[in-house]
This record gives structure tokens, sequence and C-alpha cells, in this order.
């Protein structure tokens, strides 16, 4: 019996980052607090941004260019989060956000969330994230169909 290389065994995996969701009281301040926290760490920025606010808390999407120490901050700071991985793909005139819904749609892939990223891609285009049902099945068919996937190491400022 053939040794399988461990890739094939495995499947292949999409290009993904790290999303990080912090829950926080609302209160005015809090946001500014967290955001400190990360400029004054120098191993680790806040590459995307996205607040759902309620009246008793809100709850902060952010992609760090760094999830590991991400993760070792907000754990020595005490504050509650939840990670998934989501697709962070390049939009430029050949492939639009409407494409991408398009191609989404296609593949009957519902569309969790999606915001921008602060940063832009090396020749200006915008950067954004998606959450969908199927991590797999929708980074296989964005990349079939032409978009730029990007990957941690691919977010820097």
């Amino acid at each position: 019996m053939s040794q399988l290389p461990s890739e094939t065994l495995q499947g292949y995996s999409v290009p993904s980052v790290r999303q990080f969701s912090v829950f926080l009281e609302n209160r005015v301040g809090r946001l500014l607090d967290l955001l400190r926290h990360f400029d004054d760490a120098s191993h680790v920025h806040v590459m995307g941004l996205n607040v759902i606010d309620s009246s008793d808390h809100a709850v902060i999407r952010m992609i760090p260019d760094n999830a590991d120490a991400a993760r070792h901050l907000l754990g020595d700071l005490g504050i509650a989060f939840s990670e998934i991985d989501v697709i962070v793909s390049v939009i430029d005139d050949s492939h639009s956000l409407a494409d991408m819904c398009l191609y989404l749609l296609g593949a009957e892939l519902n569309i969790l969330f999606i915001y921008s990223l602060i940063q832009q891609s090396a020749i200006g285009e915008s950067v954004i994230a998606v959450a969908v049902d199927d991590l797999t099945l929708g980074g296989q068919l964005l990349l079939r169909k032409g978009f730029n996937l990007l990957g941690e190491g691919d977010l820097h400022l």
C-alpha cells in the first residue's frame, strides 16, 4: 500500500483568515480601550473591524494580522471572545462584490456577514472579509472564478 501525502489525506484548504468576535459592555470608551491595547502591542495589528451595537453590549468583529498574538492579548486582558475563519478577498474591476454574491448564491451558500478591511491590496483595490456557511466550498468556488484570496501572511499595514 502506498503512502499518500498528508495534503491529500487532509484535503485542500483555501486561504482564510481568523476573525475574532469580541464581546464588550456597551460603555463609552470601551472600543477605544480595546484598540489602544492592540496599538500598544508591537506584534499584532487590527486589519479589519466591524461593530455590532446593542443597548447593553457590543460585538466587535476584528481581523488581526497575527491570530496567535491576538488570542494571547485578548486572553491576558480577560476579554470574552470567539473565533472563526473567514474568506478575505480582493475586489477589483474584474471581480466585483456583486459577482462574488452571484457565484456564492449559485452554489447555494449563505453569506453570514461581510465587511471591508482597513487595508487595501498592494495596488489599491478594496479588500473584504466574508463569512459563508461552507468556507471550503466558498473559497474553492471563488478561486476557480479567479478571485484573489488572502491569508494571514498577506495582511500587513
